[in-house]
């Protein structure tokens, strides 16, 4: 199912979007100034899967976009690797791009001298080092975002990690599968590789919706109704002609003074049937 204007235009998402997306994950960390809840470790997997995944799509001839892209991954994971140190380990800036960057040109040579090596095998017909490569890439991008998991598990709630990222890696990962299918011939590791991933995010998404936003929907529910109520006893009060509009701070405590309107005439004074009136409310 060869078709080469949509393997190229897919690959090209793809690598467009491996290309941003922990760039909201590192402006939202610079932000904040902590990387409380993402995991260093996932990053170091992932700029590790680089390598890997280099070396299985340029010896596998995938468009020029599927080669690019890993090493994308692994420049900006090693970035966001430097970030967690810096912030959460508390090391110096010049300590960590310095690690960083050593890091970098470690899987940087390892993966030319791959290349290099793995043509020998790979022109005899040795298929099994490039099955090597697919699965190292595969195993260790999973256990990238399997490490969330744990943490999600342990804490009940998706923190440190900024979903417009999710998305975006999610998307990249489809779009490479996608990229992968309509190669001239059908790459059954290569589709493995990005697909395992994607289902993790979509996993990840799934319980950002029921840690985080099922909680969030049932709060902002429960404000609306208390408004609604708030809302009719204002209008009782007001057809019962008392005159008494009950006011309350938004943002202040339950132990908070509520004030009637008119304990706030310009005598300053507060009837005894307005006191009563305050003490029965129930905060």
């Amino acid at each position: 199912m060869y078709n080469a204007v949509a393997t190229n235009v897919l690959g090209t998402a793809g690598a467009v979007c491996w290309s941003v997306q922990l760039i909201p994950q590192i402006i939202i960390n610079y932000r904040r100034h902590h990387t409380t809840g993402l995991q260093p470790s996932m990053m170091l997997l992932w700029a590790a899967a680089g390598t890997p995944l280099g070396i299985y799509n340029i010896l596998s001839n995938f468009n020029i976009a599927l080669r690019i892209q890993p090493q994308i991954l692994t420049f900006l994971s090693l970035v966001t690797w430097a970030q967690c140190q810096y912030y959460s380990s508390h090391w110096r800036p010049a300590k960590a791009i310095l690690v960083a960057s050593a890091i970098g040109t470690l899987l940087a040579g390892i993966e030319v001298g791959l290349v290099f090596a793995l043509r020998v095998p790979q022109r005899e017909g040795v298929d099994w080092p490039m099955t090597l490569m697919a699965v190292l890439s595969a195993v260790l991008l999973s256990l990238g975002v399997l490490r969330h998991y744990w943490d999600i598990w342990t804490n009940k709630t998706v923190r440190g990690i900024s979903f417009l990222f999710v998305f975006i890696d999610a998307l990249g990962d489809l779009t490479s599968l996608a990229a992968v299918f309509f190669e001239e011939r059908v790459n059954v590791l290569g589709m493995v590789i990005y697909g395992s991933e994607l289902v993790l995010w979509l996993g990840v998404m799934a319980c950002g919706g029921w840690f985080n936003l099922r909680p969030w929907v049932g709060r902002y529910l429960r404000k609306r109704a208390e408004r609604s109520v708030e809302g009719q006893n204002g209008e009782k009060e007001r057809g019962n002609g008392t005159g008494n509009v009950v006011m309350m701070h938004e943002g202040v405590s339950s132990t908070s003074v509520f004030r009637t309107a008119s304990a706030e005439n310009s005598a300053g004074t507060v009837t005894r049937r307005e006191v009563r009136t305050e003490e029965s409310i129930d905060v």
